[in-house]
């Protein structure tokens, strides 16, 4: 509609404009437009005569059932029945053609635990692929992880101490409970560090070792639970609905890279600094950051330079998004910053979306040792709530944990009730997958073959009227990486497909056949939006 008003407005004015319509209440028509008080400048006339106008071709055009004029100018549109169900045919615009775009969609690090900040990264990094693919955009998927460093200092000095030069010790973890070993060994490790110096001493040298260790049952050890962890990570990402990532980047690789940026800039980008190498961030009203150590190794942020660089070579992005914890926000405005001075080929290409801190609804964010609460932690209490109701299905928990993160604007806290998280009642995934399954199984219960409507009754408006919405809400979800108004919109669509079905039989009513026409609309656009959102919809539940 937003076109065909356009190009009224060039034929009688000679002007390009653009047209925002917005949708009022259902008594002042479809769609309204101010666009005849945009055009009262330009044109030096009152935009109740430019609205009048316009109305006047819109009427002509047979397309409109009601065009009427309200206030100063303002058109409300009422659109002909056949133009409603033309629009459940349109689909969301694809804004980003041609654009390659990379999407960091998960990021733990190897020898620790995985909590729940990792899962709500994770699910928001997903879907805002499947919104950039959606779009238009070549979306590689990608991960990153830190497989040197202090983290992993910690935890080989645990498990060394665990094995105690006996790699059977190892082998006889069983596969389940290999995560909670690894978890176990860098909490022990990270308390050593804190309290014994000696260990501290033995934990430094083991992170040095990290980037290649001169002992071979070491280094032994290392790849095993390195191989662990990365196993478990992909297990993880796939119970949480995500896809897995195209390219896996470590640390180590991007290290050398990194380095060698810094060094290269020293003088220009970077400063020296009492042995280190830092960026002066205060003069571009950011913190200073080390880069290279003292002691001659790079740190986290010129990694995260070698990775840029990486990824340029191997995708060649217009855009490389990374979504992280709100608290890594001044970190990477600082990394962002410098890679454009130091690497000004890549400005522009990186962007961090931080998002919000995960909080549960009981208060308790941690446990007795201080550590976030971690995954396994989260799946069970999810399985224990869904068992009470005989609902233990891995769709059901994929839906209840997804749309509980996405339905909230990104940024924003998260307070998270498991018992709301699993609702078929309220504002919930498990809500709108059952939405789903009740119209298919609306559906399988008529033989009779869809009919488009001619006439449509007034509950039956409000319906099509409201799923005419979904290209618009998509492609403003796509655009603006907002999957938290896609959310919004299949819920009001669910809300609005029950009132219909209160007032409208469909199975042996009269109007069957258009009735299923028009509930097939719904359960396919439930179903659209859903998988946008990396949400299953099962046909039954």
């Amino acid at each position: 509609m937003d076109t065909k008003l356009a190009q009224i407005v060039k034929e009688l004015f000679d002007i390009d404009v653009e047209i925002k319509l917005t949708r009022p209440d259902a008594q002042f028509g479809d769609y309204a437009s101010n666009v005849a008080l945009q055009l009262a400048k330009p044109l030096s006339k009152s935009p109740r005569a430019i609205a009048e106008e316009i109305a006047n071709s819109l009427r002509a055009s047979g397309d409109f059932d009601a065009v009427t004029i309200a206030g100063p100018g303002f058109i409300n549109l009422t659109v002909s029945t056949q133009s409603l169900l033309d629009e459940l045919e349109h689909h969301p615009q694809k804004s980003r053609s041609g654009e390659s775009v990379v999407v960091e969609v998960n990021n733990p690090n190897p020898f620790k635990d995985l909590h729940i900040g990792h899962a709500y990264n994770c699910i928001t990094a997903d879907t805002l692929a499947n919104l950039l693919e959606a779009s238009g955009a070549v979306t590689h998927r990608v991960s990153y992880h830190g497989d040197v460093g202090l983290h992993v200092g910690k935890s080989m000095w645990a498990i060394l101490r665990y094995v105690d030069g006996d790699m059977s010790r190892l082998d006889a973890i069983p596969v389940r409970e290999r995560p909670a070993f690894m978890s176990r060994m860098y909490v022990e490790g990270a308390a050593a560090y804190k309290d014994d110096d000696d260990a501290k001493q033995a934990i430094e040298f083991l992170t040095k070792q990290s980037f290649g260790f001169d002992d071979v049952f070491e280094q032994n050890v290392y790849d095993t639970c390195k191989a662990w962890s990365f196993s478990y990570i992909d297990e993880t990402i796939l119970r949480l609905g995500s896809h897995a990532a195209e390219k896996r980047y470590v640390e180590s690789d991007a290290d050398a890279l990194g380095m060698a940026t810094v060094k290269s800039q020293v003088g220009t980008v970077f400063e020296e600094s009492d042995g280190a190498i830092v960026f002066p961030g205060e003069k571009y009203g950011l913190y200073t950051n080390v880069f290279v150590s003292s002691r001659g190794t790079g740190l986290y942020a010129a990694r995260d330079l070698g990775l840029m660089q990486l990824k340029q070579r191997d995708f060649h992005p217009n855009k490389s998004f990374i979504i992280t914890g709100d608290e890594q926000k001044a970190y990477f405005e600082v990394v962002i910053k410098a890679a454009e001075l130091a690497l000004p080929e890549l400005s522009g290409v990186t962007k961090n979306i931080p998002t919000g801190t995960v909080k549960l609804s009981t208060g308790k964010m941690s446990s007795r040792t201080g550590e976030a609460l971690n995954i396994e932690w989260l799946f069970e209490k999810l399985h224990a709530a869904a068992s009470e109701r005989g609902e233990v299905k891995d769709v059901v928990i994929i839906a209840a944990l997804r749309y509980a993160f996405l339905k909230v604007r990104i940024g924003s806290d998260i307070i998270f009730d498991i018992n709301e998280a699993l609702s078929i009642e309220g504002n919930s995934g498990p809500y709108l997958q059952y939405a789903h399954a009740r119209a298919r199984s609306i559906l399988g219960k008529t033989a009779k073959a869809s009919v488009r409507p001619v006439e449509l009754g007034e509950a039956e408006r409000l319906l099509v009227s409201k799923l005419g919405e979904y290209s618009d809400m998509a492609t403003q979800a796509m655009n603006q990486l907002a999957p938290h108004t896609l959310c919004a919109y299949l819920y009001e669509l669910s809300q609005v497909f029950n009132r219909f079905y209160e007032k409208s039989q469909v199975v042996g009513d009269a109007r069957e056949a258009e009735r299923v026409y028009i509930v097939h609309a719904y359960a396919e656009t439930l179903k659209r939006g859903l998988t946008l959102l990396g949400i299953p919809a099962p046909e039954q539940l």
